[in-house]
């Protein structure tokens, strides 16, 4: 007896819910960056999860070994702060996850998962609010704007690396 061979129609849909008004159109992306602590620390599997939970769309994501000199242009505007080397360098001392996140306010929403920069200031419920100590090793970085996620979106990824896809549980999550 020949095993069953699954459906590979095209035809089959997943059923949406009446009418829902969202559109890719009104969506923002942002530049979510988990820092080398964040990484030594296994926490990417946990802050990817927080983010999907939330309902927000991955549209890129690498792991990488982040250049001196990408990680000076990142930080450009704080390139007159008496941190600025040290920064640089902690960022530079193991791999980081890069990761573009789509959705409705995703760049202010993203800013309140993650806590204040100071963990110190950071609620619980909030990555950096359950996860760090001190302010030099808080895991994690977001966009502080859409404009700052459009210039660190296109500094760490190509167009091409942006994917474009259409998930089926955004018609579940949006009205």
């Amino acid at each position: 007896m020949e095993p069953a061979r699954p459906d590979t129609r095209s035809d089959i849909t997943a059923p949406e819910p009446p009418g829902s008004s969202w559109t890719m159109a009104n969506t923002e992306r942002t530049f979510i960056a988990i820092k080398p602590d964040g990484v030594q620390r296994q926490l990417v599997g946990e802050i990817i999860k927080r983010f999907e939970q939330k309902g927000f769309r991955l549209v890129a994501m690498k792991f990488m070994q982040a250049s001196q000199d990408l990680l000076k242009e990142h930080y450009i505007d704080l390139k007159d702060r008496p941190f600025f080397a040290g920064l640089v360098k902690y960022m530079h001392s193991g791999p980081v996850v890069a990761m573009v996140w789509e959705g409705l306010n995703v760049v202010k929403t993203g800013r309140v998962m993650l806590g204040e920069t100071n963990p110190a200031d950071s609620k619980p419920g909030t990555i950096r609010g359950d996860f760090c100590i001190q302010v030099g090793r808080n895991i994690i970085h977001g966009s502080d704007s859409v404009e700052s996620a459009e210039k660190e979106i296109g500094l760490w990824f190509q167009p091409e690396e942006l994917v474009d896809y259409k998930s089926y549980a955004q018609n579940w999550i949006y009205e």
